[in-house]
C-alpha cells in the first residue's frame, strides 16, 4: 500500500500497526493545517511550535485509540487545540507579562503601558476564574477567534453546547471585568449586597 494514495484512516491503521513511514507521511500532509491552528490559538511563535510538538507527540503515541466515529483531520485538529491550550492554562497558573516589542511607530506612554498591562492582568485572573469548560470556550471562540462550529469539531461537543458555555462565560466576565469599564459603577459591590440595597429602596 502506497503511502502517497492511502487514506488518512489508512495511515493511522498503517502507524498503529508498526508502518515507520506511515505517521511522517500523516503529518506532512496536514502540517501546514497543524501549524496554522497552533500559531491561530497561541499567539506567540514560540509556544506554538511547543504546542504543535507536544501534539503530534501525543497523536503518535496515542494513535491507537483513534476511533474512526470523526476525521483524522479533526481528530489531530483536537489534539493540537487541547495541546495549546494546556499551555495557555499553566501560563494562567503563573501569569507573566511579557515585554513589549519596540516597533518602528511611536513608542507608547509609560501610562499607557501601566493601562495595557493591568487590563490584560485583569482579563488572565477573570478567564482562570471561570470553570475550564467555559474558559475552553471563551478562548476559542472570542479570543482566537473560532467559529461556534469550529469550535464544537475541535473540543469534541455539540455546537449547542460551545454556544451555552460561551453565554455563561460572558455573564461571569461581564460581572468580573465590569470595573473596566465603568470604574466609579458598583462592580465590586457584592450581589447580595446590590440586591439588599434595591429591596430596601435604598
Amino acid at each position: 500500500m502506497s503511502a502517497s494514495v492511502s487514506s488518512d484512516a489508512d495511515l493511522i491503521a498503517a502507524h498503529a500497526n508498526g508502518d515507520p513511514h506511515a505517521f511522517s507521511e500523516l503529518f506532512r500532509r496536514h502540517r501546514d493545517r497543524l501549524w496554522a491552528v497552533a500559531l491561530r490559538t497561541m499567539r506567540d511563535h514560540d509556544e506554538a511550535a511547543d504546542a504543535l510538538q507536544d501534539a503530534m507527540i501525543s497523536a503518535f503515541r496515542n494513535a491507537s485509540s483513534f476511533r474512526a466515529e470523526s476525521r483524522v483531520t479533526t481528530w489531530l485538529h483536537r489534539i493540537v487545540v487541547n495541546a495549546c491550550l494546556d499551555r495557555i492554562r499553566r501560563r494562567q497558573a503563573r501569569p507573566t507579562v511579557p515585554l513589549p516589542e519596540d516597533g518602528p511607530g511611536e513608542p507608547a506612554t509609560p501610562r499607557d503601558l501601566m493601562a495595557e498591562r493591568d487590563t490584560r492582568m485583569a482579563i488572565q485572573d477573570a478567564l482562570a476564574e471561570l470553570p475550564e469548560d467555559q474558559r475552553t470556550a471563551i478562548v476559542l471562540v472570542d479570543v482566537q477567534g473560532y467559529s461556534v462550529v469550529e469550535a464544537a469539531a475541535l473540543i469534541g461537543v455539540a455546537g449547542g453546547t460551545v454556544k451555552s458555555r460561551c453565554a455563561r462565560g460572558r455573564l461571569k466576565l461581564a460581572k468580573l471585568l465590569g470595573h473596566l469599564r465603568n470604574p466609579s459603577a458598583d462592580a465590586n459591590v457584592p450581589d447580595d449586597a446590590m440586591a439588599e440595597h434595591r429591596r430596601e429602596g435604598r
